[in-house]
């Protein structure tokens, strides 16, 4: 007599896994755990009037190696739900702000772009020639220290409902720049790393530079003719036409180092009318549960033993650059005129630094160029998700200091 064979055991979707159902079953049980660790350390955040992603730090902390609940098993699916997060989280952004409105932006905020490299890239290379590293390690601790994190910042703008605020197209600005620089910035470190010539970094970075270029181009161009091609009534087919297509642009940029965030804010630059709204009504739930993720699997990365020996000079290299960035931010509000208030909370938005700053140090670190640079930029960076996030939330009732925030600008101020 036949043994009796399950429904769709066939299917290689439902076949068993040749690593036996013991790892599929500890597969899932540990992402049940990590979702539940969201769910109460957001719950918790909510009670207590802070913002999210600085528990979601610390609780990818605890579950990393050397945390209190180790997390391996389902370390593959986080790593791509962390990257799917940030491809939300940036196409998102894109879709609160028109080409034109972002246009006008970069041509208004590139001496605050020229001012921040010079503020904020070279306290980390500075800092790292101070330690004895090459000047290879210190460039890459220069890029650690120069970026902000798109993606927290664009989550808490988001969080805090200041995305209409007249200084968000500002930190925007600056975001993208910023962005658009580590699109240069990484094909030549790839190719520094690997022992090439001045030449062939000049060339990766002329084919970077081409690329972003082309791609700003085309939102400019054809806004309304992708958005007529992704437009549907139904909301499933809308919505499936929009990740594919998000997904796909992200993967290319990724491909050609032109980075995943650059890709997917620009699709979001992209679409329009009622695209874009119907959009930012459907994707939000999607943006928050694979954004919890980016953020868990970023701690997760870090092992707690290797902080210790780089604590101090992460905390003064924290320090240093939070109130450069802050400067920074002031700078370029008080001169788009924005008011007193709008000025402080520019500047303390663009403090936290995330996505970016660790793929520079893991750059490094996989070319086996300073042994302490993954642990000090992990310090650095989740010092300043922390602190940036609550610094974020509370701008408003935090009094800047006297003399650093001004009512003077080239227009009429307002908050």
């Amino acid at each position: 007599m036949l043994a009796a064979t399950p429904p769709l055991a066939g299917m290689g979707l439902f076949a068993a896994s040749p690593h036996g159902s013991g790892e599929t079953a500890t597969v899932l049980i540990e992402l049940g755990i990590v979702f539940l660790v969201l769910a109460v350390v957001g719950r918790v955040a909510s009670r207590i009037g802070i913002p999210s992603i600085p528990l979601y730090l610390l609780a990818g902390l605890l579950m990393g190696k050397g945390g209190f609940i180790p997390i391996s098993a389902g370390e593959d699916f986080l790593a791509t739900g962390a990257q799917i997060g940030v491809v939300l989280l940036l196409l998102l952004l894109g879709l609160e702000y028109s080409p034109d409105d972002l246009r006008v932006g970069l041509r208004t905020s590139w001496k605050a772009g020229l001012l921040d490299l010079a503020l904020n890239a070279v306290p980390g290379f500075a800092v790292g020639l101070l330690l004895g590293w090459s000047v290879t390690a210190s460039i890459l601790l220069g890029g650690v220290t120069y970026i902000s994190s798109s993606g927290i910042v664009a989550r808490l703008l988001d969080d805090f409902d200041r995305l209409a605020n007249r200084e968000t197209p500002v930190i925007l600005s600056l975001l993208v720049m910023e962005d658009i620089a580590m699109a240069v910035f990484l094909p030549i470190l790839a190719v520094l790393l690997v022992g090439a010539s001045v030449m062939q970094g000049a060339i990766a970075a002329a084919i970077a530079i081409g690329l972003v270029s082309l791609a700003f181009l085309f939102a400019l161009r054809f806004s309304r003719h992708v958005s007529k091609v992704v437009h549907s009534h139904s909301r499933e087919l809308l919505l499936l036409g929009v990740l594919g297509l998000a997904f796909l642009v992200a993967g290319l940029a990724e491909a050609v180092q032109v980075s995943a965030a650059v890709g997917a804010f620009l699709l979001g630059l992209t679409l329009s009318g009622n695209v874009a709204d119907q959009v930012r009504g459907l994707m939000p739930p999607l943006r928050d549960v694979f954004g919890g993720i980016f953020f868990v699997f970023f701690g997760i990365g870090i092992d707690p033993r290797d902080l210790a020996p780089v604590l101090l000079p992460a905390l003064a290299l924290a320090v240093l650059t939070a109130v450069t960035k802050t400067y920074t931010g002031v700078w370029a509000a008080k001169r788009a005129g924005i008011g007193p208030k709008g000025q402080w909370r520019a500047g303390l938005s663009l403090i936290p630094r995330g996505e970016f700053s660790i793929v520079i140090a893991g750059l490094g670190v996989t070319a086996g160029i300073e042994p302490l640079l993954g642990p000090l930029a992990a310090a650095y960076v989740l010092m300043l998700a922390v602190a940036g996030s609550i610094l974020m939330r509370f701008a408003d009732r935090i009094p800047a200091p006297p003399g650093l925030v001004s009512a003077r600008s080239r227009s009429r101020p307002r908050v």
